[in-house]
């Protein structure tokens, strides 16, 4: 990669962190898809000054040759329309070559559900007195009760949890915390774990 690029990447990487306050999960995203922007570049021989909106085209019907979804072209050209905004706010562009174009057209896809019976059979998958099988009944009942992400999950502390008042002290996307209740069965669960 090239040194201007590398050192443009460093710095919005630091700003998506320090300032958006982003997961590290949204960060890496944007970090693979810009890296290989910059690989893009570096092939055909294009310096980072020297990118407009015919070039970030260009890079887009590369993703659409290599067979890559709309979802995967669209989420790369989110990338690049963060990187460059980043880019003229710190006065080191003049123009963002991304604001013109459009992403391609995305279908609207419904996401997959269990039905209730799947639901009853995961929820009950976790039998036994074993301790990982105790913390996995406890894990998916908290939350299937409380709606969690999986990352959300796994980033609970013990401080987090109240069970006599049945809430959770949920650290969530923007690092904004939010208070979740707990039904029954999942402070059951949580309690016996």
């Amino acid at each position: 990669m090239a040194a201007d690029f590398d050192g443009a990447l460093d710095e919005y990487i630091q700003h998506l962190r320090v300032e958006r306050g982003l997961s590290k999960h949204t960060i890496a995203g944007y970090a693979s898809d810009l890296i290989k922007f910059a690989t893009w570049l570096e092939d055909n021989g294009v310096v980072l000054d020297d990118v407009d909106e015919s070039t970030v085209a260009g890079f887009l019907v590369s993703l659409s040759q290599e067979g890559r979804s709309a979802r995967t072209q669209a989420r790369a050209l989110s990338s690049l329309r963060g990187f460059f905004r980043f880019l003229v706010e710190e006065r080191r562009r003049e123009r963002d070559p991304t604001e013109l174009l459009e992403g391609p057209k995305l279908l609207a896809r419904l996401p997959d559900i269990l039905n209730r019976d799947e639901v009853l059979r995961l929820l009950e998958a976790p039998s036994g007195d074993k301790a990982n099988r105790v913390r996995d009944r406890a894990m998916l009942h908290t939350m299937y009760a409380s709606g969690l992400r999986v990352s959300e999950l796994v980033d609970l502390d013990l401080g987090d949890v109240n069970l006599e008042e049945g809430f959770l002290a949920v650290l969530g996307k923007g690092n904004k915390r939010r208070i979740v209740p707990l039904g029954a069965h999942a402070r059951e669960a949580l309690g016996r774990y």
